[in-house]
């Protein structure tokens, strides 16, 4: 199986006004972002808005992303439902169309006991012969993963991974020490280089996409044990998380793809596009962010 470490970017999906993925510039987004050097695409994480697009919308992101990445770097595709066989559905589907890997997302409405949360996602990585990410973001879901439910899910021989957005770094030390087989990556909710100390494999996150030289060289300070200096270049990168974080993500992170020339569209409805003051913020903070040492 791959071995997933480094950057992975989540790709935000471009539509045009009739709903449909604007190919071309998600093509062009993801060459390029494999030229600044990530290590993997991640196509249909949060950035990438799966709660808004139906299936035949995910699957048209998925494969263009796959095609774009012509086996240059592995695609990690995110799955997400409310049923399981919906889920499984997709995972089959988006294997078959050539991801490397699948990002397991639960999305519920009923609250669920830890057997069935386990169910979900030991019934997508039954599923499919490539490595399962487990992602866990208690802010937007309804329904999380425990300690115990992670540990049960981590001898699964597929489930080699888990992208954790609790904010709570000692909950990955928690991980960490109970699922020795378990490859802990950040979000853009953790301090990266912080998480990276502690023992993660990189981070997947929607900031990449318009931040990823630097992010590279983060990554690269990271394993090379230059701490001071990733520290530093950590501090300068902090700036343009803390704009995002006060609005909503896909929208920033579309704002700022717009401004370096991708036409990517406006997020998708009801979600709303920034308005011009907060382009402003997000203008200054992507101009602050290329002024980082690379």
């Amino acid at each position: 199986m791959p071995d997933f470490h480094g950057v992975f970017p989540y790709l935000v999906s471009p539509f045009d006004a009739e709903g449909r993925v604007k190919t071309g510039v998600l093509a062009r987004l993801a060459d390029d972002l494999i030229a600044a050097g990530v290590h993997g695409l991640t196509p249909l994480g949060s950035t990438g808005e799966f709660a808004y697009l139906n299936n035949e919308q995910r699957a048209a992101i998925v494969r263009t992303t796959i095609e774009a990445a012509a086996g240059r770097v592995p695609v990690v595709a995110g799955v997400a439902a409310t049923a399981t066989a919906d889920a499984v559905a997709q995972a089959r589907l988006y294997a078959r169309l050539g991801a490397d890997g699948i990002l397991a997302i639960l999305e519920s409405y009923f609250p669920l006991a830890d057997a069935q949360v386990e169910a979900y996602f030991r019934g997508i990585a039954d599923a499919v012969e490539v490595p399962v990410v487990l992602y866990t973001n208690p802010q937007f879901q309804r329904t999380d993963l425990s300690l115990d439910v992670i540990a049960r899910l981590s001898e699964h021989p597929r489930i080699r991974y888990i992208k954790d957005a609790s904010t709570n770094t000692g909950r990955l030390l928690s991980i960490m020490n109970r699922c020795a087989g378990l490859k802990v990556f950040s979000a853009s909710a953790h301090i990266p280089a912080a998480v990276m100390l502690i023992g993660g494999v990189g981070w997947m996150a929607g900031p990449a996409c318009v931040v990823p030289r630097q992010s590279v060289r983060l990554y690269e300070l990271c394993r090379g044990g230059q701490w001071q200096q990733a520290m530093e270049l950590q501090h300068q990168l902090w700036r343009i998380n803390e704009v995002f974080a006060r609005f909503n993500l896909a929208a920033c992170i579309k704002a700022a793809l717009e401004l370096q020339g991708y036409e990517v569209g406006d997020p998708i409805a009801p979600q709303r596009p920034l308005g011009g003051d907060e382009r402003r913020l997000v203008a200054a903070a992507l101009a602050a962010a290329e002024k980082a040492a690379v």
